[in-house]
């Protein structure tokens, strides 16, 4: 109850400043000079204009591609019709999937488009202009055991890192989130990457493993999960399992907004070839990106995305939670070939926040990483939802 009072207070105080808003990761947003708590501002699809979209049936969605998302959509199904299941975006309710669910056990993989047309319609979320991304499971070198050439530490979730959703303390605050430590019967922001990165947490047998190379590392937590491998060819899974609530800031725009690299240029393998081309330089401009992510080992088929399953390549997609319903399938039209067709939202990521924001999953292996590294496409998105959802709330519009 004293933390509870405190938090509230602590965040009373924020509140009355700027409200940082949630980090982006291609645009980026600049790292909050504030020394208050990180705060996000969650709007909902449910309260933006949507539109019906085409039937499903319209849509080029190859069996194949169908095939890949039925599956994942399958793995899904406990989480959406689970009764104390919330959608952050308002769209859906858990007895919305209850249908579909049901007969996807047993549908006809080799048939699995037409599941999509029989159950399923599209909606637009406000112009349906869509940025997607890719990510990937990266494989660097590490150990178990700290040794020559293993330096970088890889650390385990921090027992004292609060999660406060605020929304518990007044109504006006629905939606905004702080994380942080609490001292002296305050909550106060936790260690920033540079503080972490000098020693705020040695010596508390939070080391998982540690990693060989700092630039790989970085990029690791970016994707969130990731293989360690060791030089006996012991192969460590590990996956997210927190962050520091310090905003997320994309280096690459930074060095493309400072003429040091030009925008073609700013993907993984541009970015990280500057970093090891400017070694100082490189270190001081990953410690402007303040947000650190925290791991835990994994020993399930596969890295694990938000909802708790495991998330498989070609076919899983992060989103914002507040503007596509966890577990549901999403078509995206785009400017590339690859990314275009069937995804199942199945994750989410620091920097996927917004409407029609997305971060594709391509699963491990050199060729995911080329993909998920250059990954930069536009085009339109849609979100397939339960027949009649378009319907409530085209009625509870209405009444508005």
């Amino acid at each position: 109850m004293a933390i509870a009072l405190s938090v509230a207070l602590a965040s009373a105080a924020v509140l009355a400043g700027p409200v940082a808003s949630a980090p982006a990761d291609a645009p980026a947003v600049p790292q909050s000079e504030d020394d208050g708590v990180q705060i996000e501002e969650i709007t909902r699809a449910a309260d933006m204009a949507l539109q019906q979209g085409p039937s499903v049936a319209d849509l080029a969605i190859t069996q194949e591609d169908a095939r890949g998302a039925l599956i994942a959509f399958r793995t899904s199904c406990p989480s959406l019709i689970n009764p104390n299941r919330e959608d952050r975006s308002g769209l859906t309710q858990s007895q919305d999937w209850a249908d579909a669910c049901a007969v996807v056990k047993e549908w006809d993989e080799d048939d699995a488009a037409a599941f999509f047309q029989t159950h399923f319609e599209t909606l637009q979320v406000g112009d349906g202009a869509a940025f997607a991304t890719g990510y990937f499971e990266p494989e660097i070198a590490g150990s178990r055991t700290r040794r020559p050439g293993y330096e970088v530490p890889v650390y385990a979730r921090p027992d004292d890192l609060v999660d406060v959703d605020l929304s518990q303390f007044a109504d006006e605050w629905t939606g905004k989130r702080v994380r942080g430590r609490v001292e002296d019967g305050k909550l106060v922001r936790y260690a920033d990457r540079t503080a972490i990165e000098d020693g705020a947490l040695a010596g508390q047998g939070l080391e998982i493993a540690w990693a060989a190379d700092p630039i790989e590392f970085f990029f690791l937590q970016i994707q969130g999960s990731g293989r360690l491998v060791s030089p006996e060819g012991e192969v460590i899974r590990i996956g997210y399992n927190g962050q520091n609530g310090h905003d997320y800031l994309g280096i690459g725009r930074v060095l493309r907004d400072e003429g040091k690299l030009e925008p073609g240029q700013a993907n993984m393998q541009g970015i990280q070839q500057w970093l090891r081309d400017n070694p100082e330089e490189g270190r001081a401009l990953m410690r402007r990106n303040a947000s650190y992510i925290f791991f835990r080992e994994l020993t399930g088929p596969g890295p694990l995305g938000s909802m708790g399953w495991p998330v498989s390549g070609e076919d899983s997609a992060a989103v914002d939670p507040a503007f596509v319903p966890m577990g549901a399938p999403v078509f995206l039209s785009m400017d590339r070939d690859e990314p275009n067709g069937l995804w199942v939202a199945q994750d989410t990521g620091g920097a996927i926040k917004g409407a029609n924001r997305f971060d594709t999953f391509w699963g491990a292996g050199s060729r995911a990483r080329t993909i998920a590294g250059g990954m930069s496409a536009r085009g339109q998105a849609l979100i397939l939802v339960p027949k009649g959802t378009y319907a409530r709330y085209a009625r509870a519009a209405a009444l508005r």
